[in-house]
């Protein structure tokens, strides 16, 4: 019996051993990844950063007041020099309107200094170049008002438009040439860009003046 028991338990140890023995502890691995989709490039992280927008970048629409006179005028000042009284360009030419000072003397202005510092006196000069040209080119709005040259409607805001850009005599040679001679001013803008962009407005007025004068 002392033999049989021996024997039993040690067979109990045996099977109890080989039964813990089944179990193996498996170790995690990562999956592999192949080499063809391994990223070798060395990645910079990104910042992001607030952007500043310099003001002269910044688009200003010019101011819509409709299509009377005043809106006729202040949509041409702000072509000419975004409605500033005080500026100059390049070439000399000055205000909001961009006189050349050879019109302003023709008109009896010659304190030059003292034009860019009177907004008033520049108000009344570009009504009075108005009326000058007005007068200047009296038969050919008559003439050309409501036609079409080279797909552009005529009109009398239009050719004043055209007038304060190259001088009333250009405008003459556009219009009886019927666009053949469309000359453009030292920064390449046309008679007949001027001639498109300002049209349809009501500038009845302004009265034609012959040698208008402030």
């Amino acid at each position: 019996m002392k033999r049989w028991t021996s024997f039993a338990l040690h067979l109990a140890m045996i099977v109890v051993f080989t039964s813990f023995g089944s179990f193996s502890v498996t170790k995690k691995e990562s999956p592999k990844v192949p080499e063809s989709l391994r990223v070798t490039l060395e990645l910079e992280p990104i910042v992001l950063q607030q952007q500043k927008t310099p003001v002269e970048e910044i688009a200003v629409n010019p101011p819509f007041l409709g299509k009377s006179f005043n809106g006729f005028k202040e949509a041409l000042a702000f072509k000419e020099s975004q409605g500033r009284y005080h500026i100059v360009n390049t070439l000399g030419y000055l205000g909001k309107y961009q006189f050349g000072k050879n019109t302003l003397r023709l008109m009896g202005v010659y304190d030059i200094q003292g034009f860019l510092q009177d907004a008033a006196l520049q108000e009344k000069m570009f009504e009075i170049n108005v009326a000058r040209n007005k007068w200047i080119l009296r038969r050919d709005i008559k003439r050309f008002n409501g036609k079409r040259i080279r797909g552009i409607e005529i009109t009398e805001s239009g050719i004043l438009a055209a007038a304060h850009l190259a001088g009333a005599g250009n405008v003459k040679k556009y219009l009886r040439s019927y666009g053949k001679n469309d000359v453009a001013d030292a920064y390449g803008t046309t008679i007949s860009k001027y001639m498109k962009k300002f049209a349809g407005y009501d500038v009845s007025e302004i009265l034609q003046k012959r040698n208008a004068k402030v």
